[in-house]
């Protein structure tokens, strides 16, 4: 499915053949899932090939290599021609880009003595599907800000995700919605999260979540089209039977909520806020003007 004989990639400083790739089994990351990763998005844009808020997400990457102490010498800007680079090598042009810092050897619960780098890209639809998602409140948590630099992307991270999102398939959801651990509504496994009420969106306030590069451009958005937009502490039951719903970010680009716990939203997808915000994020990424927006706001 992301790779196959003929697929290049960038790694430890070279472009070579997936297939051929030789990371160290005895990394710091594969023993003890220390390293940082992004999730970037390739377009086929009305002006060729295009990169979204690519400069943001490196640098991301480098805040959280240096959050959680692992070496990062590298030049963004080198970064990003090497990521164009990839995409032209195997010739993708609506692409998913994984970009991935991971340790050298090192046993010793200490931090990072040298990195390597990956770069890797490949074909990816809608990562949540294209129909309205139902959900359910995990029986996790999201992880500690006590305990982990939440606003870093780290791999060792996502083991939260991956459980949280396992439960839901097992229990005949589509996806989960975690709550942090005061019991305030956090976010998806992979995304964040936006409910309208009375005229109103309201997302969680940072703190106990990832600061969403998808979820600034949402803000963005909201605020040209005239949407209010209100972070805050918000609990389950202000969602239960709410106008709508969605989640956002560069996997799952903006995909609307049909439920939670079996609760459905109120509002039809297509009159709900979310919806214009779709509409207008996808003329975003393909660089075209959503400015037509604002007469459907």
């Amino acid at each position: 499915m992301y790779y196959n004989e003929n697929t290049i990639i960038y790694f430890n400083n070279e472009f070579v053949k997936a297939t051929e790739a030789r990371p160290d089994i005895y990394g710091q990351s594969l023993h003890y899932g220390y390293a940082v990763f992004e999730g970037i998005r390739a377009y086929n844009t009305e002006n060729g090939v295009k990169i979204f808020k690519v400069a943001e997400h490196y640098d991301r990457m480098k805040f959280s290599c240096e959050a959680v102490g692992i070496p990062y010498p590298y030049d963004n800007n080198e970064l990003i021609d090497l990521s164009y680079q990839v995409l032209e090598k195997n010739n993708l042009r609506d692409a998913y880009i994984r970009p991935l810092v991971i340790c050298t050897p090192n046993m010793s619960l200490t931090k990072g003595k040298d990195s390597q780098l990956l770069i890797a890209a490949w074909d990816w639809g809608a990562y949540l599907g294209d129909r309205m998602l139902n959900l359910m409140i995990s029986s996790y948590r999201r992880i500690s800000p006590a305990s982990f630099k939440v606003q870093a992307k780290v791999s060792g991270h996502y083991i939260n995700s991956i459980m949280a999102t396992q439960e839901a398939k097992d229990c005949g959801f589509d996806e989960a919605l975690l709550l942090d651990v005061n019991g305030f509504v956090a976010e998806g496994p992979g995304a964040n999260f936006f409910v309208e009420k009375d005229g109103v969106l309201y997302t969680p306030q940072l703190g106990s979540i990832l600061p969403g590069i998808t979820r600034a451009t949402v803000i963005e958005i909201c605020n040209e089209l005239g949407f209010e937009v209100i972070e805050k502490q918000i609990l389950p039951e202000e969602v239960y039977g709410a106008d709508s719903a969605f989640f956002c970010g560069t996997a799952a680009e903006v995909i609307g909520i049909g439920s939670l716990d079996k609760v459905a939203f109120t509002k039809e997808w297509k009159d709900s806020f979310g919806s214009k915000i779709q509409k207008a994020y996808k003329d975003l990424v393909l660089e075209k003007s959503y400015k037509s927006e604002l007469a459907l706001a």
